[in-house]
């Protein structure tokens, strides 16, 4: 029997796969044959996609929310400027060398 060359599956692809699997109203074994892959990669897409859902709805794998960019930078360009104001104030106190 001659071997199968390896394939790449897409996203969609695998979605679709582990959505099936999800689904229940067929065995892992013949949603593999429909969609021509081994079960066990049918078993661990599906898993993937449990493992993962919440990241679909804004959350990283750890639960955590996703950063608000904005506040952010915000919060950045905040700090920059109390750290200029402070090393100007220092620089002219004589605290701290002018030559940086």
């Amino acid at each position: 029997m001659a071997r199968r060359p390896r394939r790449t599956h897409s996203a969609t692809f695998k979605a679709q796969v582990a959505v099936a699997a999800l689904r229940g109203d067929k065995t892992i074994a013949e949603i593999a044959e429909k969609f021509e892959v081994h079960p066990n990669q049918v078993t661990a897409w599906k898993a993937q996609l449990l493992e993962r859902s919440s990241e679909a709805f804004g959350e990283k794998a750890d639960g955590t929310p996703a950063p608000n960019i904005e506040k952010m930078e915000a919060k950045i360009g905040r700090l920059t400027l109390e750290n200029d104001f402070l090393e100007s104030a220092l620089v002219k106190a004589g605290l701290l060398s002018a030559k940086r």
